[in-house]
């Protein structure tokens, strides 16, 4: 499974990005325009940020087909490699969908909704299906319904990966990896929530307090002579 940040937050991504195997970065228009910088330069600080391995996905703006075209072809040229063009799953955005498969641009069709609308992405092409899990909840089983794209993937033989977004809890994430995702893009603070428990510091506190309580030192080795 893929774990991705879904931020523009640059010292989160680069804290995350050393404590868990992060497989890259999204962002749309609004994660960018919350950072209150220019969205070009944290673009290039992602683009900094990220190995050659990792992938970024960014988002158009334009909403009309040959706006989503020229974007898309700007946003492709970014990088050799591991760019991805981030496009709704409007009428013009499945048809640029469609078109970007011709021409080798990768993209990930966004602001999913039903997993009818993922599936036709898919069969237009699309290498990654970004449903919005916790805004899915506002019309029904957002969990659920992203499941159920899976296994519409699954049984039609489709190679489009899931990458599941709009998380607000743990426990949506937790659900979608038990039922086999491919890849999970998730915000800074309900990865962090992820990462942390309180019962882990409780018992490292405990294991340090025995340990200076017995050998009157915080390391295992002792000092040498």
């Amino acid at each position: 499974m893929e774990l991705i940040i879904d931020s523009a937050d640059i010292q989160k991504i680069k804290k995350l990005n050393e404590l868990c195997t992060v497989s890259g970065v999204t962002t749309n228009p609004s994660i960018l325009t919350k950072s209150g910088r220019e969205a070009m330069d944290v673009i290039h600080d992602l683009l900094a940020i990220l190995s050659d391995d990792q992938k970024l996905f960014i988002q158009v703006v334009k909403t009309d087909y040959e706006g989503i075209m020229e974007e898309a072809e700007r946003i492709a040229a970014l990088r050799p490699k591991n760019m991805y063009v981030k496009i709704p799953v409007t009428h013009d955005g499945l048809k640029a969908i469609k078109e970007c498969k011709k021409r080798g641009i990768h993209t990930l069709a966004t602001a999913i909704y039903s997993a009818e609308q993922g599936f036709l992405a898919a069969c237009n092409g699309a290498d990654y299906l970004a449903p919005y899990v916790n805004r899915m909840c506002n019309y029904g089983d957002g969990v659920q319904t992203t499941k159920d794209l899976i296994e519409m993937l699954k049984v039609n033989g489709l190679p489009t990966k899931v990458v599941a977004a709009s998380f607000k809890n743990t426990y949506q994430v937790h659900e979608l990896i038990k039922a086999g995702i491919q890849a999970v893009t998730v915000p800074c603070d309900v990865l962090f929530n992820m990462i942390n428990h309180p019962a882990t510091t409780i018992a490292v506190g405990e294991f340090t307090m025995d340990w200076q309580r017995a050998y009157q030192r915080n390391q295992l080795f002792p000092e040498a002579e």
